[in-house]
């Protein structure tokens, strides 16, 4: 492994993955002077539209992955299903940041849970499934069955009632090690967003108040409408993930918020988050800035909120409203490029902005 180093501006970031945050954080990496190299299995990579270059290749391919990073001065990685091999490959020839254990951890929820206990955050009472014996010793009912790997937005998970659902799930996720969440009778969810920089220093970002429809997040609105206990609460459960993780990089936690204010964790993800993409637009550092200030080993970027704001995802069909949003002055469009649009994809962000004090709509 490399020494960990600072990387000035004019070298260039490896990112592992092509999709939407990849392309954010290339935009977001450009403007401070970094070109940024994609490496993807994708014929069309969405983040190598706006990056200096793009190789396409296969994540098992470590041959092709260390000549990707021999390309690169940094490497890092916009979504953690990235395959530790990879990481491991990409690591023998440059940094890697944040590494392999968050990915490690973030890939399986039953050792997430088992991390979050280990630094005192709490959780939904949860049971392993992953085998018939455990499957008859499940009591968490009514639950939320999940794959231990690869779910999310919804996918790979079934609510269940009674024991009969509960086998009945289990088979058709393909009896794989699954784990059983208790259900939470939560008042709303929210997330924290840590960045830790090389030196160890943190920043999270104003805790965002999350809408989640059919398992997808719809909407993030910051600031927070909650006591100011709850959102200390998340603030110092989300720094102590990224103290925990010992990462140089982001981390999301998602949370939920109970009736009387106890704030539990949901799941975690070591990269940019959906639920800070207002931070683009309405925050005096972006995640994506503050990102690449994280990894090259840049002090860290302010976190004040610029102007009150509703982020908005747009899903499927919805990104053709694009000319209602243009129309809309308080409205900051942001389309990903994608050329299809599947039922459950995100296809691009909107974030309004709350206007001016002066109630006048910013002059441009």
């Amino acid at each position: 492994m490399i020494a960990p180093s600072i990387v000035p501006p004019g070298s260039t970031i490896g990112i592992l993955g092509g999709g939407q945050l990849g392309r954010m954080t290339a935009l977001a990496a450009a403007r401070l002077g970094y070109r940024c190299l994609v490496y993807a299995p994708d014929e069309h990579a969405i983040a190598g539209d706006v990056a200096a270059g793009c190789v396409r290749g296969a994540y098992d391919d470590e041959t092709a992955l260390r000549r990707f990073a021999d390309q690169v001065d940094v490497v890092t990685y916009e979504f953690e299903n990235v395959p530790e091999a990879a990481v491991a490959a990409c690591l023998e020839v440059r940094p890697v940041r944040p590494g392999i254990k968050p990915i490690h951890i973030a890939q399986h929820r039953l050792r997430e849970k088992q991390f979050f206990a280990s630094l005192g955050i709490g959780t939904a009472a949860y049971q392993p499934v992953r085998s018939d014996a455990e499957l008859a010793a499940a009591t968490l009912l009514p639950g939320i069955l999940k794959t231990c790997r690869e779910g999310y937005d919804g996918k790979g998970q079934a609510r269940v009632r009674d024991r009969a659902s509960l086998a009945a799930a289990w088979e058709k996720l393909g009896r794989r090690d699954c784990i059983l969440e208790a259900l939470v009778d939560f008042r709303c969810e929210v997330s924290a967003i840590v960045a830790r920089g090389l030196d160890g220093a943190m920043r999270c970002f104003p805790i965002g108040l999350n809408e989640h429809r059919d398992g997808i997040l719809r909407t993030t609105t910051v600031p927070a409408d909650l006591p100011a206990d709850v959102l200390a609460t998340a603030e110092r459960l989300g720094l102590a993930l990224a103290r925990g993780l010992d990462l140089v990089g982001l981390v999301a936690l998602e949370m939920f918020v109970t009736g009387d204010g106890t704030v539990l964790a949901n799941e975690m993800a070591p990269r940019p988050h959906n639920s800070g993409h207002w931070t683009i637009d309405a925050c005096a550092t972006s995640q994506f800035e503050q990102l690449v200030r994280a990894i090259c080993g840049l002090p860290l970027g302010p976190v004040d909120v610029m102007a009150p704001s509703r982020m908005e995802n747009l899903i499927g069909g919805e990104a053709d409203d694009w000319p209602r949003h243009l129309a809309d002055p308080s409205a900051r469009l942001h389309l990903y490029g994608k050329t299809s649009a599947r039922p459950g994809r995100k296809m691009g962000h909107v974030t309004f902005v709350q206007p001016a004090a002066s109630g006048r709509p910013p002059t441009t």
